[in-house]
């Protein structure tokens, strides 16, 4: 699946509520996202990270979208 696929879906670094899909971040959101997880756990890997992101997709039905991004880091924190 392409992370880094483009939306028009709103994304600011201003609000943590801002609602987006794992499946449609683009370059600029998957960054930010991941410089967030990064940031709250320094000692896991990049691989580790998406791959707990992509559980927390898979225990939502399949999609993030409707999920805050507050909800989405919390939900991988727990996964890490």
């Amino acid at each position: 699946e392409n992370f880094l696929q483009k939306t028009s879906a709103p994304f600011s670094t201003n609000s943590c509520d801002a609602f987006i899909s794992l499946n449609t971040l683009n370059l600029s959101s998957f960054t930010k996202l991941m410089k967030k997880l990064q940031e709250i756990h320094p000692e896991a890997s990049r691989d580790k990270i998406v791959d707990a992101l992509l559980e927390v997709k898979n225990n939502n039905k399949g999609i993030l979208s409707g999920l805050s991004i507050n909800s989405i880091v919390e939900r991988t924190s727990v996964i890490l």
